[in-house]
């Protein structure tokens, strides 16, 4: 389980607006072009561990600081889609 927990993590750290906004639309998720380059443009490079509650909370709060909390809320909802 940890391979994939190592890609998801390594698409995390390196999705591009685009892509994060594609994700966003696959899942329902209610997040704008500018908003997803918004966070893409935040995540890039962080390496994150999405898959802990600790780092993935203060990562969310980090992304609630520079888009705003709804939009924080449902990056939430697509981490968490990624980690199920």
């Amino acid at each position: 389980m940890k391979i994939f927990e190592n890609i998801i993590n390594h698409k995390i750290n390196t999705i591009t607006g685009d892509e994060l906004f594609k994700y966003a639309q696959q899942f329902n998720i209610q997040v704008n072009r500018q908003q997803a380059y918004k966070v893409a443009q935040y995540l890039k490079g962080k390496n994150v561990n999405i898959f802990d509650d600790r780092e993935r909370s203060a990562l969310i709060k980090e992304i609630a600081k520079i888009a705003g909390p709804e939009v924080a809320r449902e990056v939430n909802k697509l981490f968490v889609q990624f980690t199920k």
